[in-house]
């Protein structure tokens, strides 16, 4: 899925590429070796995630505040996850659970066919469709709903993205997941870890990433 590159190329500021590509290589240092999608991180315009006031932090590997108690994940997490998610080979239907600010619906949009993704919290929904549409991603359809329950009316998915930390894994978002499938997700409360779920048959194998630190993942579904 291209973006627009009128987009992808405008910056902040005369260092905006070179801040880009230092980000780039500060990835690949971290250990992120995925080429697609690394190249999906170079041509996202970050900056277009966030208000305004923080844009010259855009391109720093670090997480920033949406809004809502909500925040756009660091850049090193979103392409971890995304590679994590990938490991298994070329992706078509893609769920996401928390749209958030759009930024990882955009890297996702650019490496797989087919992506649903759901948020709980409207303004924040309407906000990253705007955007997306702006940069030319088209391959996302969106829900407004509680991602405990994911979307199972287009189930079973390649694979599942979550963004957000529930205490134990949705059964529900399991049950979505198609056989040979793989769900990424960060699970636990006081200390959270990033977790990859790959479903055999009936098996589900969980196996232990990295610690991270992610808003929880609530209940509910918010209008306002």
């Amino acid at each position: 899925m291209p973006l627009r590159d009128d987009i992808t190329h405008q910056g902040i500021g005369m260092t905006s590429q070179r801040t880009r590509e230092r980000l780039l290589e500060r990835l690949f240092e971290d250990g992120i070796r995925n080429l697609h999608v690394l190249e999906a991180m170079r041509r996202t315009p970050r900056h277009l995630f966030v208000d305004e006031a923080l844009a010259h932090r855009a391109y720093e590997d670090t997480a920033l505040p949406i809004g809502h108690n909500q925040t756009l994940s660091q850049p090193y997490i979103v392409a971890r996850m995304t590679e994590l998610l990938l490991a298994g080979g070329p992706l078509d239907k893609v769920m996401e659970v928390g749209t958030g600010s759009g930024y990882q619906t955009a890297i996702l949009a650019q490496v797989v066919e087919r992506i649903f993704s759901v948020e709980r919290i409207m303004p924040l929904q309407e906000r990253a469709k705007a955007i997306l549409k702006e940069i030319n991603v088209r391959n996302v359809v969106f829900r407004h709903a509680d991602g405990n329950w994911g979307w199972p009316q287009y189930g079973p998915y390649d694979a599942i993205l979550v963004t957000a930390a529930p205490p134990v894994v949705p059964p529900e978002l399991l049950n979505q997941l198609a056989d040979g499938g793989r769900l990424v997700i960060p699970v636990g409360e006081h200390q959270q870890v990033l977790t990859l779920v790959r479903r055999q048959g009936d098996q589900f194998i969980h196996e232990a990433v990295e610690p991270v630190r992610f808003v929880p993942l609530l209940a509910g579904a918010i209008h306002s």
